[in-house]
């Protein structure tokens, strides 16, 4: 069973117990209630249901087909029990575990969390209750919820309402405030908005399309709605220009317009800064407009210590609360507190309901927070802050990183990011004007480091965002992940670990691509691709010089070609990783080489691409020239097969083809055939005689005459290939372990037998040492080192295998000094 399985039939375990220990309890204070005992019988089958983890008991196959089709079944006529239905469920939460393994975490329920499920079930079972009781109940939950958020996090006097969507708060605060300001509209609708058009303003750093929701739910047109730019001169750049939105308000009072509501920002949704609320509160206040406040930073009220900024937002006329990342809490509704004193306009909007079911929203958040009590909900915040300012104070250490934070003691958002100028300046250089495109190529090498991090880190919880001053970012935002990756201490250490063997490869990676593109460009078979988003050290493409080919067999070539290519560099042991390039990139046919590092050799490893390349090339030629050399030399082989048959008819005459009278002659008269065999080279294309390959073979107890050993240029043990080497790069173990390679190269085993005449590279090099001196005239024997005197002409038996002995004592002593000039150079190295 996989561990997500495993994780969720813990959950529902612990879940499933306490439904049915409440649910017995009231069976036991209630006996006569059927519903209830009804609810608890199948809460408790489906308790052992998923507490067992068990599969329907239908084969394989047919459950695979049923899991897997898109098309939903024919319902049942006569229905199914509960056990069916909940293992039904059960299959269609972990259909694809077993085939396709899923790399996301998650989430980790907790008791809280499970309470909060409670609070579901109860739910459903509370709505069926009689109307008096469900009032009461109802009215209960949700003035307790109310009272202890309005408590916690500061705002006092403040009503409150649960939504499901983090916006329809916001959007019924909408509806609320124009009912206010516009008296008809209860009666003429839209058409009371003609005599003055609302404007909704808005940060330029809000969340991407919240504007345009609020205007298409409340039927305005586009032009109601302002976006305020953040400040260019002055303050952080994420915050709302306050003098730019003063300004702006006056313009569209001046056309006619009507300034209604303001949406402020306690903690951006990307950089987690707050604007000046103090300020925005004050304008508002002035010009008669609602101040709406939401953001990651207002869970920091409920804490003991809080900037200013965010304690501004106290004093706003409405803030959304989104409790569930913040506690860790699963399927809990948002909050969203406002002040207004009049319940008929609130009826109206929305924010309040006649019917006591809509109050069974808060039900699942007024358990969790019992739960958790005041002092736990305390430390999860303060936990999730403190999270925020280690991460801040180790990124601090590291030179190539840099940080955007609008308040390194209280904020609770890190955003981070590989810096080339920072990394420049720690090296001792610039690199301004390094190349061209580099804000994209930081982006993308930034984009990499955050995805890579959060594959290394799951429980840290960072992700990529993107800034429109600083670019690509990474982002870390335990108050929105913390409590549901359940992220400690010690993940953070471990994610600055992460990052610090990271950014060395990134600065590598950014100081050679430039380096690589000058190598590329030295070969005329290869072409650089320029692709700004490949993290990576770039991308090349192998052309093929056959400039006769027209367009589509060239195309077709080029892909065969850098397909086949890149499977060889595949193969090839080194650190680098080839590839196709993004999956829907614009370049196809290419290489596309990973990340670097800092010995990585780029001349070497786009010679080997050029190489690699040439030899594909030419062996694809070979094979396409290959069909048409052999059926050419097939057509030559039947002539000469042919005029060879009629010389052999000439010669042998006609008496020797009658079948009788020719085996009785050839008995009497045996007759030697003149002609001679033919062999196809397909190499050159060409017919040759058989004449050379039977002497050869006729000629017995010749020794070919072994070649001269050479020592070719090897890699040390252990490194790898496009890696350069240097003077600290390899220790005197490597040189040994080379040494001892080299020797079980050139020796063979003791039981293997040598000719007798081919001596090992050792043995020579050990008898060039201590052959004696030789006369003039005389010779040595390679196998005993004794003098033997020279041999006449006529003392030897067979002049063939005279020449034989001779030849061989002459090749030895050449071989021998080859040896003993490598072994020189072996020494003098």
């Amino acid at each position: 069973m996989s561990t997500m399985h495993l994780t969720a039939a813990n959950n529902w375990d612990r879940t499933m117990r306490n439904l049915d220990t409440l649910f017995n309890y009231n069976l036991t204070m209630m006996m006569v209630d059927p519903t209830l005992a009804e609810m608890g019988k199948n809460l408790n089958q489906a308790m052992k249901i998923f507490e067992d983890g068990q599969r329907p008991s239908e084969p394989d196959g047919e459950r695979r087909r049923f899991s897997r089709s898109s098309i939903p079944g024919p319902l049942q006529r006569d229905g199914q029990d509960v056990a069916s239905i909940l293992q039904l469920v059960q299959n269609l939460m972990h259909e694809e575990e077993e085939d396709t393994p899923s790399h996301r975490r998650m989430q980790n329920v907790g008791e809280q969390g499970h309470m909060a499920l409670l609070g579901h079930s109860l739910a459903a079972f509370i709505s069926v209750l009689d109307k008096d009781r469900l009032r009461k109940l109802t009215t209960r939950i949700a003035s307790d919820t109310t009272l202890w958020l309005s408590r916690l996090f500061r705002y006092e006097n403040g009503s409150a309402y649960y939504h499901e969507d983090d916006r329809e708060g916001l959007l019924k605060v909408c509806r609320l405030v124009i009912n206010a300001r516009y008296e008809d509209y209860t009666t003429e609708g839209f058409t009371a908005l003609n005599s003055r058009q609302p404007v909704i303003y808005q940060s330029a750093t809000c969340r991407p399309g919240l504007g345009q929701h609020l205007c298409c739910q409340l039927g305005l047109p586009l032009s109601s709605l302002c976006t305020v730019p953040c400040n260019t001169m002055f303050g952080s750049q994420h915050q709302m220009d306050v003098a730019l939105l003063d300004k702006l308000i006056k313009e569209d009072m001046e056309t006619g317009k009507l300034p209604l509501l303001l949406i402020a920002n306690a903690g951006t949704p990307w950089a987690g800064h707050t604007d000046k609320l103090g300020r925005l509160k004050e304008l508002c206040e002035q010009y008669g407009m609602w101040l709406h406040v939401e953001g990651v930073n207002l869970a920091t009220l409920a804490l003991g210590q809080v900037s200013s900024p965010v304690m501004a937002a106290s004093r706003s006329d409405s803030i959304t609360l989104t409790l569930g990342p913040w506690l860790g809490l699963p399927a809990v509704p948002a909050v969203t507190l406002y002040r207004h004193d009049d319940p008929a306009l609130t009826l109206a909007a929305g924010l309040t309901s006649s019917q006591p079911v809509e109050k069974l929203r808060a039900l699942p958040l007024w358990l969790s927070l019992q739960y958790l009590g005041h002092d736990g909900i305390v430390e999860k915040i303060r936990h999730a802050a403190e999270l925020s300012q280690q991460l801040l104070e180790k990124l601090k250490t590291l030179a190539s990183i840099k940080t955007s934070v609008e308040d390194e003691v209280n904020s609770p958002v890190v955003v981070f990011r590989f810096s080339q100028e920072t990394s420049a300046a720690s090296s001792g250089g610039s690199m301004e004007g390094y190349f061209a495109g580099e804000r994209e190529v930081i982006d993308t090498l930034n984009r990499w480091l955050g995805e890579r991090l959060a594959q290394l880190v799951p429980a840290s919880g960072v992700d990529v965002v993107e800034l429109e001053e600083e670019g690509t970012c990474v982002r870390f935002s335990p108050l929105m992940t913390a409590a549901v990756l359940r992220t400690q201490c010690c993940d953070v250490d471990l994610l600055v670990e992460q990052l610090t063997e990271l950014v060395p490869i990134l600065s590598c990676t950014l100081r050679l691509r430039q380096d690589f593109r000058e190598e590329v460009y030295r070969h005329s078979a290869l072409s650089y691709i320029q692709d700004l988003s490949w993290p990576g050290l770039g991308a090349v493409r192998y052309e093929p010089r056959g400039e006769e080919l027209d367009d589509g067999k060239r195309q077709q070539e080029v892909e065969k070609i850098n397909s086949e290519l890149l499977k060889k560099l595949g193969d090839l042991d080194a650190d680098l990783i080839f590839s196709t390039g993004p999956e829907f990139g614009p370049e196809k046919d290419c290489i596309f080489i990973g990340m670097a590092t800092e010995d990585l050799d780029v001349s070497e490893l786009v010679d080997m691409i050029a190489t690699l390349g040439r030899d594909l090339e030419e062996s694809g030629r070979l094979l396409e020239n290959m069909t048409e050399v052999v059926r050419k030399g097939i057509q030559e082989a039947e002539l000469q097969l042919q005029k060879a048959n009629e010389e052999k008819l000439m010669e042998e005459g006609v008496l020797r083809q009658i079948p009788l009278v020719g085996s009785v002659l050839n008995w009497f008269s045996p007759f030697q055939s003149t002609v001679k065999g033919r062999t196809f080279n397909l190499a050159a294309g060409s017919l040759d005689s058989t004449e050379p390959t039977y002497s050869m073979k006729a000629q017995t107890g010749v020794v070919a005459s072994p070649e001269t050993p050479t020592f070719s240029s090897k890699r040390l043990p252990g490194q790898r290939l496009f890696r350069r080497g240097g003077s600290d790069s390899h220790s005197e173990t490597s040189s040994v372990g080379q040494a001892e390679d080299l020797s079980k190269e050139g020796v063979h085993s003791p039981s293997a037998p040598t000719p007798p005449c081919v001596l090992q590279p050792d043995e020579v090099t050990s008898e060039a040492l201590e052959r004696p001196q030789v006369p003039q005239g005389q010779e040595v024997n390679p196998l005993t080192s004794q003098v033997l005197a020279q041999p006449e002409a006529g003392q030897q038996e067979d002049g063939q295998m005279g020449t034989e002995e001779r030849g061989m004592e002459k090749i030895q002593p050449e071989g021998q000094q080859t040896i003993e000039e490598s072994q020189e150079d072996e020494t003098g190295r």
